[in-house]
């Protein structure tokens, strides 16, 4: 990763507020189980939702497909009212635009695309909107530190004036991926977080033992309100579901800690989504196994019944 001129600063070595452990909540209260808009038919995906026990859609939009009128934005805001009662939330997962591009015409144009879309998810009245910087780019050098921070700003405010609250996502790389840089960008920009449980798997702050998972989110418990799970993110083959709890256990138990609810079980294929939903289900069992015994005792009946 580039280094900037004007690096940002440790936060996690510097910070003196930084609690030495999270807090710990002892709750068996599973969190909402959301997917992503996997299926361009929208009585399609509401009835895969429904017969396959998730409680909402994280819609993800696509800039070239964007109602254009407003007679067009009235017809999908409309299409979106027929997903009741399941909630959603908003996703721009747009590669290469960035609200801090060096070129002014660039940031601009990026800011006024996500204005856009919060004008969209307001007429829909939707709530949470999650954004990303530097997201597709191998390198943060086209980005600039001082626009990106303060266009952020302007745009938290922007939503917060119409009733959207701007999430920031962690990435596999770039500033994002770093946990210092990440509490930097949310605090300065007064945005809440969504936490990629994959992408923190895979990055090289984590690798490198430098920084822990858990960094992503220790100086900002109480403002991630929604986590996108998976196993791990590879280069050429996307997001690659869990094949046993093992595998995410740790992350979720953070996620459990800290009190997030909504959890967008985020693989677009559907027997990797359906196999991530079972090895998240079968992560609630335990936990609600370990805090209540009895739970277990009920479920697989008396010892005497067991043997064998």
């Amino acid at each position: 990763m580039r280094v900037l001129k004007k690096q940002p600063q440790d936060w996690l070595s510097t910070h003196e507020a930084r609690p030495a452990t999270m807090p710990i909540v002892h709750t068996t209260a599973r969190p909402k189980l959301a997917m992503c808009n996997i299926f361009s038919d929208a009585d399609e995906l509401k009835q895969f939702a429904r017969e396959h026990g998730f409680s909402g859609i994280d819609w993800s939009f696509d800039a070239l497909t964007l109602p254009e009128t407003p007679a067009e934005e009235s017809t999908w805001a409309r299409m979106l009212s027929r997903f009741d009662p399941l909630e959603i939330r908003y996703h721009c997962p747009f590669y290469k635009v960035d609200l801090g591009h060096h070129d002014p015409w660039k940031a601009e144009a990026a800011g006024a695309l996500f204005r856009r879309i919060i004008g969209l998810v307001s007429k829909a009245k939707g709530e949470y909107l999650t954004v990303h910087i530097g997201l597709g780019r191998d390198s943060t050098q086209p980005l600039s530190w001082e626009a990106t921070t303060e266009n952020l700003a302007r745009l938290v405010q922007y939503g917060a004036d119409r009733g959207v609250k701007i999430c920031l996502e962690n990435l596999a790389e770039g500033w994002t991926s770093r946990p210092d840089i990440f509490e930097k960008l949310v605090r300065m920009g007064g945005t809440a977080v969504t936490f990629d449980i994959g992408h923190a798997h895979t990055s090289e702050s984590i690798k490198s033992q430098h920084y822990s998972i858990e960094d992503f989110v220790a100086p900002h418990t109480d403002s991630v309100v929604n986590a996108h799970i998976y196993h791990t993110e590879v280069s050429g083959h996307g997001h690659i579901p869990p094949d046993r709890v093992e595998n995410i256990e740790n992350r979720l138990n953070i996620l459990q800690r800290i009190g997030c609810n909504w959890w967008v079980l985020e693989v677009r294929e559907v027997e990797g989504l359906l196999q991530t939903k079972r090895i998240v289900e079968e992560y609630f069992i335990q936990v609600e196994d370990q805090v209540n015994p009895l739970s277990y005792s009920r479920r697989v009946g008396p010892a005497s019944h067991r043997q064998g």
